[in-house]
């Protein structure tokens, strides 16, 4: 059966990843176009547009603008979205009874089964609300010394530069800079500029495994592996390469690993996932009070007081489409998409891209800007002329407007951003 055909001949009265006595035409219609597309390779999927319409029902949308950046935070799947309601209905009646006794109890199912599609041990995972408060357990955590030192770049994200400069001014820690020239697909220049920025006294590296500014992808596993031979502790934020890409976490070598779920994940807004070695967590201090200060259990950094366990509980079913999709289908898709738009549009003058166009060096995110304007021009005429939402990035030597498409994304509307951009060209 060819590709262009297999959808026309999928059955609707199937189960499989939506299933239930009431369950909706479009569920039906995605779990037939799951089944039909066993055995298509990942790569000659990506293009297949009759496929990924019937992904994109499983969002809800919205007809009034074209969301190009879903980076910061993503829509949840309509799965998701219901289960929330569910939740957050079923607890308001009781909240300390059905919250606290009841609702609860389902954080070590979830454990397991995010564990699962994590790749990692489930005594490794604990939850919290986004990756900033995992890089803050992290860097507040960790027991460094007056000279003890840091290496982070210039390009990490914000937040985590700015949690690294309160401890280098409140407590005399070191910060060892690097700073990327990007965009880059030099495997031994980007892990020479970590190298060389060890030295005997440094104590951990933050690594960024896509740089949210532009999607950079740094070969994450090569740097651990040299830092780990000198003894160093190894930080990964994952924002937004968890889910995005196809890869287990315990591929990374790292000794912590923190992600939003709220991301690629597809998980209600205000989720998040700290991993650590199981080792590391009787020397980490907590970043909230807790009775279980020196021991090894993971759930000493989930002490967050009271917390939204509708929103939490929710996020079993982000897991559950994830596995259906398929995180290599997702990833060539999200690559795919990115590509479509960006080879449109190369050729017109002044255009520069702050992303490879390269598998091995991004996937979703692309970053564009045109000589001489400034990012913020293009976004809002881009906004005020064709509904196209993106956002702008100003920092340390990266400066555009990026543009993230996501499975919900269709080629059709990246015709419509194509169209804004050549417009903005030729004014």
């Amino acid at each position: 059966m060819s590709r262009r055909s297999f959808l026309r001949h999928a059955s609707l009265l199937t189960t499989g990843l939506f299933t239930g006595l009431l369950q909706p035409a479009w569920s039906r219609n995605l779990n037939s176009a799951l089944r039909e597309a066993e055995g298509v390779q990942p790569a000659d999927l990506a293009g297949e547009e009759e496929f990924w319409f019937y992904v994109q029902q499983a969002f809800t949308g919205t007809p009034n603008i074209i969301n190009l950046n879903s980076g910061g935070v993503s829509p949840c799947p309509r799965v998701v979205a219901e289960a929330m309601k569910q939740n957050f209905d079923y607890i308001n009646e009781a909240p300390s009874l059905y919250m606290w006794r009841q609702l609860d109890q389902g954080r070590e199912p979830l454990r397991r089964s995010f564990a699962a599609f994590a790749g990692c041990d489930h005594e490794e995972i604990a939850f919290n609300r986004n990756t900033s408060e995992g890089l803050d357990t992290v860097i507040f955590g960790l027991p460094l010394r007056r000279g003890d030192e840091v290496v982070l770049c210039r390009q990490d994200y914000n937040h985590a530069v700015f949690s690294w400069q309160q401890r280098e001014k409140r407590e005399g820690v070191k910060l060892n800079w690097v700073d990327l020239r990007l965009p880059s697909e030099d495997e031994a220049y980007l892990v020479r500029q970590y190298v060389e920025a060890f030295t005997p006294n440094t104590r951990v590296v933050l690594l960024t495994h896509m740089i949210n500014w532009n999607g950079q992808l740094l070969p994450v596993a090569r740097i651990a592996a040299e830092a780990r031979k000198r003894g160093i502790l190894v930080l990964v934020d994952g924002a937004h390469s968890f889910a995005q890409l196809d890869f287990r976490i315990a591929d990374l070598g790292a000794d912590f690993f923190v992600t939003s779920l709220h991301k690629w994940t597809y998980a209600p807004i205000g989720t998040g996932a700290l991993w650590m070695r199981k080792e590391r967590a009787a020397e980490l201090w907590p970043l909230h009070g807790t009775d279980r200060l020196t021991e090894t259990n993971i759930r000493k950094f989930e002490s967050l007081g009271t917390r939204p366990f509708y929103i939490e509980q929710a996020t079993g079913k982000a897991v559950e489409f994830n596995e259906g999709i398929g995180l290599a289908r997702k990833q060539q898709r999200l690559h795919y998409l990115k590509n479509y738009w960006m080879e449109r549009v190369k050729d017109l003058p002044g255009i520069r891209f702050g992303t490879s166009t390269d598998p091995k060096w991004g996937c979703a995110i692309g970053l564009v800007s045109f000589e001489g304007k400034k990012p913020q021009e293009l976004d809002a005429f881009l906004f005020n002329n064709y509904k196209v939402h993106c956002t702008t990035t100003e920092w340390n030597g990266l400066s555009g407007v990026r543009i993230t498409p996501n499975v919900f994304t269709t080629t059709k509307q990246l015709d419509v951003l194509v169209e804004g951009i050549r417009a903005y060209a030729m004014r």
